[in-house]
């Protein structure tokens, strides 16, 4: 098995694994209602919202696919092996993070959830600022830390906020929109080629995912339903996360050896 697919494998199972541990022996705290605003009624057991738990296997599905195609990456890319695997690792972890909340509606689930979210909210802006700002493996360290940390910080601001509700939620819903910007700047700029609607897709499947949300907390929902909204966000999620990889795995140099390539050609 390739290095990405093994080492995303092995996050996958042993995460997993960990959460199944955690929930059955009630590491993560009593039942305190963290993310029952999110409609699903909580049932008897120790998994309190089984759609909502359950759909968050798409985001380990995801990331396996993620590291399966890891393995190809073209030569010339800009996204290296090693930062493609970690990436791989992030979208498996929103999948047992978010779980955690869901199974338990615990505080700790609830930090968990948050904590996952965001991850890849900081990996997706902190990678296009440093290809934006064509700065290296340093700065992205740097920068992925400190997005991470920034939305810690915001997280506890305690008040609600409108739309969102909660302050962590801005933070990542700020960190997506910041990365969509200067991924839509990067393309314009044209010193590299990229299949740009690999990103169109992410960010439809994103779109669609927040109606959905949005409309769900709302009140459009049956809590005593598996077909819960918000576990259409979830798998939504977990397709755009999916296609925001494809779109950085198609990024290379518009140098190649049959010649430049123009945007028309990989858009």
């Amino acid at each position: 098995m390739a290095r990405p697919l093994a080492v995303t494998t092995t996050v996958a199972v042993a995460s997993t694994v960990l959460l199944v541990v955690a929930v059955g022996q009630g590491w993560l705290g009593p039942d305190v209602g963290r993310g029952g605003n999110f409609c699903e009624a909580p049932h008897d057991g120790w998994i309190r919202q089984p759609a909502n738990t359950l759909s968050n296997a798409g985001f380990v599905v995801a990331g396996l696919l993620v590291a399966a195609r890891a393995v190809r990456l073209p030569h010339d890319g800009v996204m290296s092996s090693t930062v493609a695997t970690v990436y791989a690792c992030v979208v498996v972890l929103l999948g047992p993070g978010s779980a955690a909340m869901h199974a338990t509606q615990s505080a700790w689930g609830g930090h968990l959830d948050m904590l996952s979210m965001y991850l890849i909210a900081g990996f997706a802006a902190a990678w296009a600022w440093v290809r934006w700002t064509r700065r290296g493996t340093a700065a992205f360290v740097t920068a992925y830390a400190a997005c991470v940390l920034a939305c810690e910080l915001v997280g506890l601001w305690s008040d609600p906020v409108p739309v969102v509700h909660y302050s962590g939620n801005l933070a990542f819903g700020v960190l997506l929109a910041s990365a969509v910007v200067l991924e839509t700047l990067i393309w314009r700029r044209g010193e590299t080629a990229t299949v740009f609607r690999h990103g169109v897709v992410s960010l439809a499947a994103m779109l669609v995912a927040f109606t959905i949300w949005l409309l769900s907390n709302a009140g459009w929902c049956d809590p005593h339903s598996l077909v819960q909204g918000h576990a259409a966000w979830h798998l939504l999620c977990a397709v755009a996360a999916y296609w925001l990889f494809r779109l950085y795995a198609s990024e290379r140099s518009v140098n190649t050896a049959e010649g430049r390539l123009t945007r028309a050609e990989v858009v």
